[in-house]
């Protein structure tokens, strides 16, 4: 079945906003309405532009929609169509005959047919927040997941618990979401069940600060070790490596290890190493004559760049 790509029937870019898109649809709409525009050719082109209006119209849709365009046609969590959904209703310019395509009633469901038969009604979906550990976004991890159903029984409703074990895919970023199909709430009347949709939130690490698929942590060195150069253990978050810190170091630089950041669709990210010199604590008058004979012997002024700027 080929792919439809509704932001390019309504000529948008997929980061347009929902304004826009209403702009474009309107002008295109009226553009091929039957009614100004007699013929077949018209006709499809009309419900064409009306199909894509119904689902980037609505922010569920066309989250759901997006994630299955950037995976070009297939859902990494979930290779089967979504059941069906029920229309909000009454779009602006919906007087055609006829049902939308099959592409979109494989991806959403044949809802408007099910409204006018009065079929049983899909359940409600349910959305959790899924706190999800870095080192755990680096392969497919399984987490358990508990969550509340409302289920009506005799008139009342009660909440009814359900564990599932659900397969984190690699790469997943914060604010992602994992649609699992038929585990929400169970439809009224026997109709089928709403789908789960797990939000990702990546926990902060005590280590590292996420720069997009980059990680960087602070790397705290002796004043020895920036002025010599050395070998330091680097945490990383499958281990730990040896990071060469060149003589002559300045605090704040920025070494970069390629491959050791987060997992990414194109590829993995790279640990950013920042520098921190960091003096020892209280030294005792030897030391403090060491520092005192290390001044004399350097001849160093850090600031001399100043001199003539003021």
């Amino acid at each position: 079945m080929e792919f439809k790509d509704y932001y390019k029937i309504l000529g948008v870019e997929p980061d347009a906003e929902t304004k826009d898109i209403k702009t474009a649809y309107r002008r295109l709409a009226r553009k091929y309405h039957p009614d100004l525009n007699p013929g077949e050719e018209a006709e499809a082109n009309f419900k064409e532009v009306a199909e894509a209006w119904e689902v980037l119209r609505d922010d569920t849709r066309r989250a759901e929609y997006d994630e299955l365009r950037r995976y070009g046609g297939r859902r990494p969590s979930d290779f089967e169509p979504p059941p069906g959904w029920q229309s909000s209703g009454g779009g602006e310019y919906h007087h055609f005959s006829g049902d939308f395509s099959d592409f979109f009633n494989s991806v959403f469901g044949s809802g408007f047919e099910q409204a006018a038969r009065g079929a049983p009604l899909r359940g409600n979906d349910v959305e959790i927040e899924m706190p999800i550990f870095l080192e755990e976004t680096l392969k497919d991890t399984e987490k358990p997941v508990v969550y509340n159903l409302p289920v009506v029984e005799n008139g009342q409703v009660r909440q009814q618990r359900k564990s599932l074990k659900v397969t984190i895919p690699a790469g997943v970023v914060d604010g992602e979401r994992i649609r699992l199909k038929g585990q929400g709430a169970p439809g009224p009347g026997g109709g089928p069940a709403g789908d789960l949709y797990l939000h990702i939130r990546l926990v902060p690490h005590p280590l590292f600060d996420v720069e997009g698929r980059n990680l960087a942590i602070t790397i705290p060195v002796a004043p020895w070790e920036a002025a010599l150069g050395a070998k330091v253990q680097v945490p990383t978050l499958a281990g730990r490596i040896n990071l060469t810190i060149a003589p002559g170091s300045q605090s704040g630089q920025r070494l970069r290890v390629r491959g050791k950041g987060l997992v990414g669709r194109g590829g993995q990210g790279d640990l950013i190493a920042v520098l921190k010199v960091v003096m020892p604590p209280s030294p005792d008058e030897g030391t403090r004559a060491l520092w005192r004979e290390l001044a004399e012997r350097a001849d160093f002024d850090p600031r001399s760049e100043w001199e003539g700027a003021a």
